[in-house]
């Protein structure tokens, strides 16, 4: 615990999720008190969220929670069952990715949206002073250059997971205008890491190559991610729950590199070749997404500190370990 702090109580939702259980974790190593409220979904497989959420279980400061935050009656009796006051709610709770979206926006409005309200209005009546949102590079769209900047027009998304995430950053403006909630905003780019969701590209690739699947990749692989380890970005989270006002705020790593990198830099530490099948772009997808994380620097003190190198070998070490299982994992 930190020496010149009081242990604080914060909800984490979302917290059986790739983000919320690291930043749950981070808040249980410093001493604070984390009640943790996850829908446990199906979106993805539900072992990664058993496994997160087993580590967590094992911390004293930790009390998890089963409801779903688009769900009013079940948010607002489980706030009222708290032993106090929070200080501050973490909304990670999201459906997450671009390409599931448009086949189904009913979900992303469900938890996006109605989530991100039904969270504030709670806020709102319980006088909680602190909100945090988990938002998307995604809302940078092909208009945008890059490196993109928070004040760029984000006006125009190209998904309904982009769409959804626009909603729900207006909806926090307007809770602090009226009600005066402090809200920090944070639009995260390409998290990876161990027991990070399978959708994504360095989970995909790392089971596909260790296991000498083809490797699919959508384009010709010259399209740049800019992938921000998963410690990184739970660590800016934490960094957001000092009072701010409103501010939105890029966490990314600021290196951005193609997917062929990527995938060599697997082909390295799996020892093993990729058997790579490009196919045809989807119009929901971006060429590149690449922070400026200026405004990180300024207002939270943070950079993120991992190369993709170190991170990519902690999630095939990770996948080593628990590869009896994680081969199976269905990931597209």
């Amino acid at each position: 615990m930190t020496v010149d702090r009081l242990p604080e109580l914060l909800v984490v939702t979302g917290a059986a999720g790739f983000i919320g259980a690291r930043v749950a974790e981070l808040l249980l190593e410093r001493g604070d008190v984390v009640v943790g409220l996850d829908n446990l979904n199906d979106a993805y497989d539900r072992r990664l969220k058993t496994w997160r959420l087993d580590r967590l279980r094992q911390a004293p400061g930790f009390r998890f929670v089963e409801a779903d935050v688009a769900d009013r009656g079940a948010l607002e009796r489980a706030f009222d069952e708290l032993p106090a006051r929070p200080s501050a709610v973490v909304n990670l709770a999201a459906r997450a990715g671009i390409r599931p979206s448009v086949s189904n926006p009913w979900a992303y409005v469900d938890a996006n949206v109605t989530g991100t309200v039904n969270l504030l209005e709670v806020c709102r009546r319980e006088s909680i002073a602190k909100f945090v949102l988990a938002s998307s590079s995604s809302l940078y769209g092909r208009v945008n250059a890059a490196p993109y900047r928070e004040d760029a027009n984000t006006d125009h998304p190209i998904s309904p997971y982009a769409a959804s995430k626009k909603a729900a950053e207006v909806l926090c403006h307007a809770y602090h205008h009226l009600h005066g909630i402090d809200v920090s905003v944070l639009r995260y780019f390409t998290v990876y890491g161990p027991a990070g969701r399978p959708d994504m590209s360095p989970f995909r690739f790392v089971q596909w190559i260790a296991e000498g699947r083809p490797v699919t990749v959508t384009g010709d692989g010259t399209q740049r991610r800019d992938f921000t380890y998963v410690d990184d970005i739970a660590e800016g989270t934490l960094a957001a729950l000092k009072p701010l006002g409103y501010e939105i705020v890029n966490l990314g790593s600021d290196r951005p590199v193609t997917l062929n990198a990527l995938i060599g830099a697997i082909e390295r530490l799996v020892e093993r070749k990729a058997d790579v099948r490009f196919t045809p772009t989807e119009p929901s997808d971006v060429p590149e997404t690449w922070a400026d994380v200026t405004k990180a620097c300024t207002l939270l003190g943070w950079r993120a500190k991992t190369s993709l190198e170190e991170g990519l070998l902690r999630l095939v070490e990770w996948y080593r370990e628990n590869r009896e299982w994680a081969r199976e994992i269905v990931t597209g």
